[in-house]
Order: structure tokens, then sequence, then C-alpha cells
């Protein structure tokens, strides 16, 4: 999305405050300005503040949610390019950028466990340590993945070993962000 969209909510909502991630909830007939649709997910300005409003509350914007349709393999794998295809729908809410391009992905590991299933495990940073929005970014990840066929499981953990800095971003992300 380019440029602001003016809505009315048509519907109590739920939202976060960006960067602090305190939960908030917006009364229906409010005017908020739409500055980010990416991922699914909403990011508004509302009252003076910026907040998230995820995918699943899309209706109370007036829009409709996005849905993810992978093609499941038949022999009961996770495909690997549908997981990378889900992280790249993952944005953080103040950066027009998934959090593959910004290099917050670590390790992305799938295994097949006997009693769990199809496991995949994240290990990703943040941009800032005492980001707020951590959480919800994480929830976010785990939450895309498992809409994956064949995924059984979905762990992630954040870590900030190393920290992270404006190095890791893609060339395609230092574009994005006009750093090029």
């Amino acid at each position: 999305m380019e440029e602001r969209e003016v809505v009315v909510t048509t519907r109590e909502v739920e939202a976060r405050l960006v960067p602090s991630g305190t939960e908030i909830m917006i009364p229906s007939n409010t005017f908020i300005s739409i500055t980010q649709s990416l991922g699914g997910t909403y990011t508004v300005a509302v009252n003076g503040n910026m907040a998230r409003i995820e995918g699943q509350d899309a209706d109370a914007l007036g829009k409709k949610p996005q849905v993810s349709d992978f093609d499941a393999p038949q022999d009961g794998s996770v495909n690997e390019e549908q997981v990378w295809e889900a992280l790249r729908n993952c944005y953080d809410p103040e950066i027009p950028v998934n959090v593959v391009e910004l290099g917050l992905i670590y390790d992305c590991s799938i295994k097949n466990d006997t009693e769990v299933g199809n496991h995949i495990q994240i290990i990703m940073t943040l941009t800032a340590a005492g980001c707020g929005m951590g959480p919800v970014i994480a929830a976010d990840v785990k939450a895309k993945l498992e809409h994956v066929p064949n995924v059984s499981k979905v762990s992630v953990e954040i870590t900030f070993d190393p920290p992270w800095s404006n190095e890791m971003l893609t060339d395609e992300a230092k574009l994005e962000l006009g750093m090029l």
C-alpha cells in the first residue's frame, strides 16, 4: 500500500500500540488512517498513536482477511519454499519490509519428529532489544507458519546474539528504505 487510506471502523476492534505492544480497543465508528497494509496485517494511525490490527480483524476496517492458499505436498512433507513465502508475509509494523529481508531470521529448520510430526523451529531477532512489538511479531511468524501445509508444530525463539544491525538488511530492503 503506497498511500494512506482513511476508513471508519465498522465494529470495536482490538489493536496493539506500536512500539510498546500495549493492547487497546478501538471503538466502532472511529476514523483511522491505514498507514501500512502488508502481510495481511494493518498499521493504523488512531488518536495520535500508531497501532497494529491483525488480519483476522480486517472486517472491522471494511477489508477482507488475506488467506494463504498453499498446495499440500502429497508425501506429507513440508515444502521449504512455502515456509519462506510465509515468513516473507511477516512485517514489522513500523517498517515496510518483511522479516526475511530485514535479516531478522537467523535460523529456520524443519524437522520430522515421530512424536510431534513436522516441526518448524525459528530463531529470530528484532531490530531493537527493547521492542515491545517483539512478542507480536514472533506470534505473527508462528501463526503464518502454522498455515503451511503439513506443519504440526512451530517454535519461535527470539535472541539478541548477535545483535541486529543495518548490515543484515538485504539489498532489496536497503533499496525500499532508501539506503542504497
